[in-house]
């Protein structure tokens, strides 16, 4: 995936989220209840703050070399997608199972953040 495309879909994840957490503050207060509020609210932190993360990523692979931005791209977005894609899933009634995606998720997210973390150190020697 090219940088470019990597910030659009950075880009797009963040509308889409603002939507999703305006549309929760006013529309869906009266459908949801208190702990699935909750719910929408942390899918939709996670949903930007990893978003704004691609981002970044998006910026780095126009000026770091090598295949792992790559890697840590498509970890963050399948990540957004599990996690934050399977909360909103469910709550629109899907079925339960979708609960298992959402672990797989976090894990997605926690490795990229950590393959970042790990290159970025390495890259600064």
């Amino acid at each position: 995936m090219t940088p470019s495309r990597v910030m659009a879909l950075a880009a797009l994840l963040i509308a889409i989220g603002i939507m999703v957490g305006a549309l929760g503050s006013h529309a869906l207060r009266s459908v949801l209840d208190a702990r699935q509020l909750v719910s929408l609210a942390t899918a939709v932190d996670y949903q930007l703050f990893n978003a704004l993360g691609l981002l970044v990523v998006g910026f780095l692979m126009r000026t770091q070399p090598g295949p792992w931005l790559h890697v840590v791209a498509g970890a963050l977005l399948l990540g957004i997608l599990c996690f934050s894609g399977g909360i909103y899933l469910m709550l629109a009634g899907a079925a339960s199972f979708l609960g298992y995606v959402t672990p797989l998720g976090g894990i997605l997210l926690i490795g990229a953040w950590l393959l970042l973390a790990i290159e970025l150190w390495r890259s600064s020697r």
